[in-house]
C-alpha cells in the first residue's frame, strides 16, 4: 500500500472512530430554553454533580449562577441553561481526569461564545490539553493527528440537558442573559491551530 493510500485509509479511519463516539456534532438548535432558570438542587440533578460540587464551583467561580429571579431576594441568583449545560461540560472533563485548570480555560472559553454556537462545538483533549472544534474537519484531524483522544460533542450535551430539565422545576427569569461576542483569538482555538502547523 502506497504512502497516500495509508493516509486516506488512516483519515477514513479517524472519521468512522469520530462518527462512532458521536463527536461529528452539528445540532441545529431552534428554541433555546433561557427564559427559566434553576435553583441549585435541580442544577445538579441536571448536571449529574453533588450540592458540594456546585457550591465549590461557585465559591472559586469556576460557574457561577448567571440568572435573577423577578422580584427576589437581592444577590439571589439562579442557574440558567447555558450554565447548566457548562457544569454537565465540566462534570465530563472532570471524570476523564482533566486537570482543573485545562478545564477553567475550557471554561473561559465557553463563556466567551454565544450560547447558540455551544451546540456547534466539540470539546476534544489528547488527556492533557483541551481543543475546540467547530467542524467535523477539525475533530478528524485532531484524531488523525493522535491528539484527539476523547472528545465532548456540546450539540448533545445540549440535547440530554433539554431532556433532564423538562422533568425539573424552573422559576421565570428576570434578565436575560446576554450572550458574549464571539472571540475570535481564543486560547483553545489557537492551540488546535497550533497542533496542526506545528
Amino acid at each position: 500500500m502506497s504512502g497516500k493510500q495509508k493516509a486516506s485509509e488512516h483519515r477514513r479511519s479517524a472519521v468512522r472512530l469520530a462518527g462512532e463516539q458521536g463527536l461529528l456534532c452539528e445540532e441545529d438548535v431552534v428554541g433555546l430554553p433561557m427564559d427559566v432558570g434553576y435553583r441549585g438542587p435541580a442544577a445538579c440533578m441536571a448536571a449529574g454533580i453533588t450540592y458540594r460540587q456546585l457550591d465549590y464551583w461557585a465559591r472559586t467561580r469556576l460557574v457561577e449562577p448567571s440568572a435573577s429571579m423577578p422580584g427576589g431576594p437581592p444577590g439571589h441568583r439562579l442557574y440558567s441553561f447555558r450554565d447548566i449545560l457548562i457544569l454537565k461540560v465540566v462534570k465530563r472533563l472532570l471524570d476523564t481526569g482533566i486537570s482543573l485548570q485545562q478545564i477553567r480555560t475550557a471554561v473561559e472559553h465557553l463563556r466567551q461564545r454565544a450560547t447558540a454556537d455551544l451546540a456547534q462545538i466539540t470539546l476534544m483533549s489528547d488527556g492533557v490539553s483541551v481543543y475546540e472544534c467547530t467542524s467535523p474537519g477539525e475533530v478528524v484531524d485532531l484524531i488523525q493527528g493522535g491528539q484527539g483522544v476523547f472528545g465532548i460533542a456540546l450539540g448533545r450535551v445540549w440535547r440530554e440537558l433539554e431532556g433532564s430539565l423538562k422533568e425539573l422545576h424552573g422559576e421565570p427569569l428576570g434578565e436575560q442573559e446576554r450572550p458574549a461576542e464571539p472571540h475570535p483569538g481564543d486560547e483553545l482555538a489557537r492551540r488546535r491551530r497550533q497542533r496542526r502547523t506545528g
